[in-house]
């Protein structure tokens, strides 16, 4: 995490005159050369420089895929740069290659005369037939179309580190601060941060603490020195314009777990967090596990089934309770959902999505659930559904999860996905007192029959009264099996449950009364044509929209957060339109529940490769529909 405080008269740096204002850099080497590492720190001391950025680390499945093959390699990409920045970039303009298995996995998404920083000395017989390289890419004239700079960074980082007495194997673990050192040198960063990190991550070892110094201030000063012969340049970006106020990097992850937390503080509840270890939801559990100081209790279970179960006990004792999984592991809740929206309790359910079905792409992103999340149980088991757009905005929809699910009695399912969850950007630390507090009340009013009906519900929100275990007189049942409206009791009648079931159905209906209308966010309220996006099409759409409408054309971007119920107000907006354009990374999805809503004709762009979109194949759907 990096954290930095703008002020309001900051001055930012320089820039020459041909200086870019943004730069696509990708980091790409064996899944143990660090390269995760290695852009998590670029990444830090590009926050406290204050640039803009948005990164995507991009990683294979294997926990430890065979050194050298094209499956295991790993790579972290950030765009960054002086203007506002909403994606991770189209192609790279560096692309730093540590092996032949980086280079050609990674070299078709390199731009045209883009830069190739090769590390030579990995380039050996061995690892170029792993690669399936024939001969020698660095020297055969193959990257004539790029920039080329290939050196020894295996045996300059041998070099640096030899006074430190290490092992061969170790020696060149020191090779990707080698690498990063070099990297801050081409963009102007301080080392400083980076060797405070250094020293705490290695404080009880002085001499890996000293190695890994001493290889970042060597890759450092490589930099210094090949700028003098010419071959290496130095770029310079200044800081991008930003309000006064206090900002640090953060992940989704990270923001969504911030804004339970904060959800929990602004209805006055402790927060339960049961879990279970799944890619690429593992980081909430890990970051509420750091924040126990907050009254947030965690609990790993043994499955995915006990985690959600656990969930909804803790609801019925009173608190505000989350659990969380990716695709498969919401399959497994399911049951237990039906259980929660049977008994009406308060729960968030968060679902960091990845490519399927099965295991599928655990490491790779992908929005495939929102018809699991609509429509995914067995019965008419309505619940709420929202989405998070970038990894900053999972605070609020943290928040508005919470509050959702605490003020109509119902569990909550909040979508994001494998790019928002381990995509970082700068994020401006909120008001705290800019949020409205929703506290929460117990029911505990005796009634005078001297027995609760525990669905004694709110005339105008139909949620229905939450009653601690152990308050005096109020001893009460529920679960699964279908309870009479007017006692609670069981009751398996026709009526009864026709009834119950279009309680909870309107219920949930009604919530469209009580979230904020929907609204453009670029361009008209009606005209020619409207792309409709939701989660982390964000990004790409906006950047793609405007672009076409810098060529004339009168496009607009409407982005849903509330998924289930839509907006009150959506139909009629989309009807303002003559064409729909719905990209998003599944088959269709959310252009099937517009045309199923609203019957209006959407039509798809559907991407389902486990990369998000580039902003070009977006602008191109525009315009060819536009013709």
């Amino acid at each position: 995490m990096a954290t930095a405080t703008r002020l309001p008269d900051e001055a930012g740096a320089t820039l020459q005159a041909a200086a870019p204002e943004s730069v696509v850099v990708r980091f790409a080497g064996d899944s143990g050369d660090g390269m995760q590492l290695t852009g998590g720190q670029f990444t830090l001391s590009t926050a406290l420089a204050g640039n803009d950025l948005a990164t995507f680390p991009d990683f294979p499945a294997e926990i430890r895929a065979p050194q050298g093959t094209l499956f295991g390699v790993s790579a972290f990409q950030i765009n960054f740069g002086s203007g506002r920045i909403d994606t991770a970039g189209d192609a790279p303009d560096v692309l730093v290659a540590m092996n032949p298995a980086a280079l050609k996995v990674n070299l078709p998404d390199l731009r045209a005369g883009g830069l190739i920083i090769a590390d030579s000395g990995e380039f050996g017989d061995r690892n170029l037939k792993k690669a399936h390289y024939e001969t020698n890419p660095l020297e055969d004239g193959s990257l004539a179309a790029y920039q080329l700079l290939a050196f020894d960074i295996s045996k300059q980082t041998l070099e640096s580190v030899k006074a430190f007495g290490l092992g061969n194997k170790d020696a060149l673990r020191c090779k990707n601060m080698w690498t990063l050192g070099l990297a801050l040198w081409m963009f102007g960063r301080p080392r400083a941060p980076i060797i405070d990190w250094l020293s705490q991550k290695f404080a009880r070892s002085e001499v890996l603490r000293d190695a890994n110094i001493a290889a970042l201030n060597a890759g450092h000063a490589f930099g210094e020195t090949a700028e003098l012969s010419g071959p290496l340049k130095q770029f310079r970006l200044s800081p991008a314009e930003a309000e006064p106020g206090l900002y640090r990097t953060v992940t989704g992850a990270d923001a969504l777990s911030l804004g339970l937390v904060a959800g929990a503080k602004l209805s006055g509840l402790p927060m339960f967090f049961g879990g279970y270890p799944i890619t690429p939801a593992s980081a909430i559990l890990h970051s509420l596990a750091r924040l126990r100081e907050f009254n947030v209790t965690t609990f790993q279970a043994e499955d995915e089934i006990a985690a959600i179960c656990s969930a909804i006990g803790a609801a019925y004792a009173g608190n505000l309770a989350v659990t969380s999984s990716s695709g498969p592991g919401i399959a497994l809740k399911t049951e237990a959902m039906g259980l929660a929206t049977m008994t009406e309790l308060p729960l968030v359910i968060v679902n960091s999505q990845r490519g399927g079905p099965s295991t599928g792409l655990p490491t790779k992103t992908e929005q495939s659930d929102l018809y699991q999340a609509v429509y995914g149980r067995n019965g008419d088991t309505p619940i709420p559904v929202i989405s998070a757009r970038s990894p900053s905005d999972c605070f609020d929809v943290a928040i508005e999860a919470c509050r959702l699910a605490l003020a109509f009695m119902t569990p909550v399912i909040l979508l994001t996905d494998g790019y928002i969850a381990n995509a970082a950007e700068p994020w401006k630390v909120p008001d705290a007192e800019a949020y409205e507090p929703f506290p929460v009340t117990f029911h505990e009013a005796i009634p005078e029959s001297g027995k609760l009906n525990p669905y004694l519900r709110d005339p105008e929100t139909l949620k229905r009264v939450w009653v601690k275990p152990g308050t005096p007189g109020l001893m009460h049942r529920i679960g699964g099996i279908e309870k009479n409206y007017d006692t609670g009791n069981l009751d398996y009648s026709a009526a009864n449950h026709q009834k119950m079931t279009d309680t909870r159905k309107a219920k949930i209906d009604g919530i469209a009364r009580y979230i904020p209308a929907q609204t453009v966010e670029t361009g008209p309220d009606k005209g020619p044509l409207v792309v409709v996006g939701w989660g982390s099409t964000y990004g790409p759409i906006r950047q793609a929209v405007e672009l076409v409408r810098a060529r004339g054309h009168d496009v607009a971007h409407i982005h849903i957060r509330h998924i289930w119920p839509l907006p009150a107000n959506l139909g009629d907006l989309l009807k303002g339109y003559d064409r729909i354009l719905v990209p998003e990374m599944n088959t269709g999805q959310l252009k099937t529940l517009l045309r199923d809503q609203f019957l209006v004709d959407a039509r798809p762009l559907n991407k389902v490769s486990g990369q998000p979109f580039r902003i070009a194949e977006i602008e191109a759907a525009i315009l060819g529909m536009l013709q």
